[in-house]
């Protein structure tokens, strides 16, 4: 055993890894094979397969600053939902806490506290003070 997991350790190394990307494709290769179970679609079937096959191309691929810039183009496109996506239990905790603003100067976003009223934020960023109603 200890010889198998060496060789993969060997494998795997200078190559990209699971990342974001990769545990999206898989994820939701798994919600279409849920909703297969139910409708017996093919293309379905064919969907999930391609996602699946993509998650694996990411991971095994040597070229990791490729796959470093289209992971970090995923990201961005996710926005504010991605936490909602990475950790739905910590954001709807979060959520009843803290509201989010984006800075109107370098858009950074920030969290603050809910239920303060009207407070003066200071982006960390740029330090550019702003107004905003919690």
């Amino acid at each position: 055993m200890n010889d198998f997991m060496s060789k993969v350790q060997e494998f795997m190394r200078g190559r990209n890894g699971s990342d974001e990307l990769a545990l999206a494709s898989i994820e939701l290769a798994v919600i279409l094979v849920i909703i297969n179970f139910f409708a017996n679609n093919g293309i379905i079937s064919l969907i999930a397969l391609a996602l699946v096959a993509y998650a694996i191309f990411r991971i095994v691929s040597p070229n990791v600053n490729a796959r470093r810039k289209e992971s970090m183009a995923f990201a961005e496109k996710l926005g504010p939902v991605r936490p909602w996506v990475s950790n739905p239990v910590a954001a709807f905790k979060d959520a009843r806490v803290y509201r989010h603003v984006t800075c109107p100067n370098c858009h950074q976003r920030l969290r603050v506290p809910r239920g303060k009223g009207h407070i003066s934020v200071t982006c960390p960023r740029c330090k550019q003070k702003f107004d905003f109603r919690s």
